[in-house]
């Protein structure tokens, strides 16, 4: 196989993009992705919030692998030259695809060939002869899309808690076991199959999400944090600055600005980014 000249895939120094999925993968999947680190840059620590998601990966020219949900931020060096795309599970409907519970993979990356029974090498050929950072994720989601449609469905019950946690940032989690007519310690057991934390933890980071999306977006970028802290859900400043220490390790405002280094027009989370919007505003939060 001839090599790909990869020099003309680079538009920026480094750059993350996302994209919705194809229509069939939509109730399974939240998005499609490509991160790019160009070769004549210096070597980009990229960071990672919490986001209550497992996730299907390859760098390309490498083979595949799974991660799990993550309890903290995580900080990761990508050296210059690399391409690396993913295709990210909504909570809970990675379970019944990878064929295995959600709650044994929290924190950890697996290999694909651990759960994909030897496929993981044929994968990373075929996106190793991309002709493009965007072929390559699209064949990856081709290879999820076939897994999935050999997958059961995921848990009914614990995608109608998911959306509830979506819709309402400050009192959903204490309303599911009401609504959903199920006991707490059923729910729990639950989530931690096929989400991989208990439904109180995923209601913590989808509302802070919330607060990510929020402060990202057009005018509320110069909005206080008190002011993003009330529309996304939190009942003070305060009680925004302790989730973000417990969630990430850091202060609010040294996360937004890290992250204001760090993204400009280069990076899209808007697959991500829109739906939070979209629900904080439904729910009469004031912008």
């Amino acid at each position: 196989m001839s090599e790909i000249d990869r020099s003309t895939w680079f538009r920026w120094p480094q750059s993350y993009r996302e994209r919705a999925p194809v229509p069939e993968l939509a109730p399974y999947v939240s998005c499609v992705w490509v991160q790019e680190v160009s070769p004549g840059s210096p070597p980009f620590v990229f960071q990672a919030v919490p986001n209550g998601c497992v996730e299907v990966v390859c760098i390309v020219g490498g083979l595949p692998f799974i991660i799990g949900i993550q309890s903290g931020l995580t900080r990761e060096m990508l050296a210059p030259g690399t391409v690396m795309v993913g295709v990210r599970f909504r909570p809970g409907a990675a379970a019944p695809v990878l064929r295995t519970s959600a709650g044994e993979m929290v924190d950890l990356t697996v290999g694909c060939d651990d759960l994909w029974r030897g496929s993981a090498a044929s994968v990373g050929e075929t996106l190793a002869a991309a002709g493009s950072p965007q072929e390559a994720a699209g064949l990856l989601e081709a290879e999820v899309l076939r897994r999935v449609r050999a997958a059961t469905d995921p848990d009914p019950l614990v995608r109608s808690a998911v959306g509830m946690l979506v819709f309402d940032p400050a009192n959903a989690v204490r309303t599911l076991t009401t609504e959903l007519h199920i006991s707490d310690s059923q729910l729990r057991r639950r989530f931690m199959t096929a989400v991989g934390c208990p439904p109180k933890v995923l209601h913590r980071t989808l509302r802070f999400w919330g607060f990510l999306a929020l402060a990202q977006s057009g005018p509320h970028r110069r909005r206080s944090l008190a002011a993003l802290a009330g529309s996304a859900g939190y009942a003070d400043q305060a009680h925004l600055a302790r989730e973000s220490v417990a969630i990430t390790g850091v202060a609010p405002s040294e996360l937004l600005a890290g992250i204001a280094r760090n993204c400009g027009e280069n990076h899209n989370h808007a697959p991500t980014y829109l739906p939070l919007l979209r629900a904080r505003h439904r729910a009469g939060h004031r912008w």
